[in-house]
């Protein structure tokens, strides 16, 4: 009996996979191990300018193309070592994508600024471009396009309105090791580019973060920014201990920095791994009515951070509303044994910080920097109907990563076809008290 003729597990059947058909992230080898051992043994455990941080900060830049690079402790503090470093400051506005993690835009927040948000492309679930003018205004400082979960933002048109505009660009790459835009990769286009080395990201380093510029100006205003502010000799190159700027402790530590450089070892092979293992998901999962892969253009790489899917009951030839639906075969497929779940719930200006505007101390500031002038914030989420469409409908298919391989994508596309021959037995079970999702092991969490 083939698999599309089973009965469901969810109501009753043999599941197709089991949580052991998953390996884990990240994968260790002795790179890892040999770094690692590096550090323990040579008793420097920390420091900006300890060796294995200054080495990565060295190979990082070449690998993307900039001239520089910073470590930080994370691509949140990256991202906001990037707005200090560009000026914002009380009262400015930041524009970033309606669909992201929070951090693209609460790092405007920690500079006093004011994030503005611009609803995604319907194919990339990146920036829209033809959105972007219409948020731009006398007050707006920077930029920040996100490229979404390994699929690069559309640079061009991104770059070509920040000039017209006199405005700063700074990419938030922080899922996106690797990805190429028109034969450039992220992180190297706009003045600043930034990335995170969290545990679940393409280039692992258990946490961490980057900071990429060509511009020697802004590389020595992030290494004050990231160090308390604090000035260094000219002659003696010590720390003084006097802060020229407000600063912040955003050094990395030599531990990470080692797991980030040995990873970056096999960042190129491991993301062939993901391109591969996606590729035949859209290939296969393409073939069944309803179910939408994600898009790349044809000039762009795609490392795939999360494998995005999109669900439509009226092409599956179901009468239910989209989300219903989508939660339906969700816990379905997740009783067959897959990973699966969504990652962002709502779009970011739907979060309750946007909503309630309660920053710091539980006032408004910093958007009452700018209504006590007369200025309203507006965070309504009918402003962003193409995110909140997405985020009605779309799911991640967890463990494209390696060590997985073709023989787990091979069962993914059954558990799917399986689950499509019975949608109405999967739509029964839409309220069963389940919660779809991935485990933290599977991606190198507690």
């Amino acid at each position: 009996m083939g698999a599309s003729s089973q009965t469901l597990a969810i109501a009753g059947g043999q599941p197709l996979l089991r949580r052991s058909d998953y390996g884990n992230w990240p994968v260790i080898t002795n790179d890892d191990r040999r770094l690692v051992n590096a550090v323990l043994d040579s008793g420097i455990v920390a420091g900006g300018t300890a060796p294995q941080a200054a080495a990565l900060e060295r190979e990082w830049a070449a690998y993307i193309g900039t001239k520089y690079c910073l470590t930080t402790v994370s691509g949140t503090s990256a991202l906001h070592m990037a707005l200090a470093a560009a000026g914002v400051g009380p009262g400015d506005e930041v524009i970033t994508s309606a669909f992201t993690f929070l951090a693209s835009a609460s790092c405007a927040l920690h500079q006093n600024a004011i994030p503005v948000f611009v609803d995604i492309d319907p194919r990339t679930y990146c920036m829209d471009p033809a959105k972007l003018e219409a948020a731009i205004n006398e007050r707006t400082k920077v930029i920040i396009p996100v490229h979404i979960q390994g699929l690069p933002a559309d640079m061009d048109a991104i770059m070509a309105i920040a000039r017209k505009h006199k405005l700063f660009v700074i990419e938030d790459a922080c899922q996106a090791h690797g990805a190429e835009y028109k034969g450039r990769k992220v992180g190297s286009i706009g003045p600043i580019g930034t990335f995170s080395l969290n545990n679940t990201k393409n280039l692992c380093g258990g946490e961490g973060g980057l900071f990429n510029t060509d511009d020697e100006a802004l590389l020595q205003k992030g290494t004050l920014i990231r160090c308390f502010g604090d000035e260094v000799d000219e002659v003696s190159h010590r720390r003084v201990y006097n802060a020229s700027i407000l600063g912040y402790m955003y050094r990395n530590q030599e531990l990470p920095a080692a797991l980030a450089r040995a990873q970056l070892m096999h960042l190129d092979e491991n993301n062939a791994v993901r391109i591969a293992n996606a590729n035949t998901l859209t290939r296969e999962l393409g073939k069944i009515p309803g179910v939408i892969p994600p898009y790349c253009p044809p000039d762009y790489k795609h490392v795939y951070w999360m494998y995005n899917i999109r669900f439509d009951p009226k092409a599956a030839g179901v009468d239910c509303p989209t989300r219903r639906f989508r939660i339906a075969v969700e816990k379905a497929l997740y009783r067959e044994g897959l990973l699966i779940g969504q990652w962002q719930t709502l779009p970011v200006p739907a979060q309750d910080l946007f909503q309630s505007r309660l920053g710091y101390g539980s006032s408004h500031y910093p958007w009452a920097v700018n209504e006590a002038k007369g200025i309203r914030y507006d965070y309504n989420p009918d402003q962003f109907p193409v995110a909140q469409a997405l985020c009605d409908s779309y799911t991640i298919v967890y463990g494209i990563h390696p060590p997985n391989g073709q023989a787990l994508m091979e069962k993914i596309v059954a558990a799917f076809q399986k689950v499509w021959a019975r949608l109405d037995e999967a739509i029964a079970h839409a309220d069963d008290a389940i919660y779809p999702g991935a485990d933290g092991k599977l991606l190198g969490t507690g």
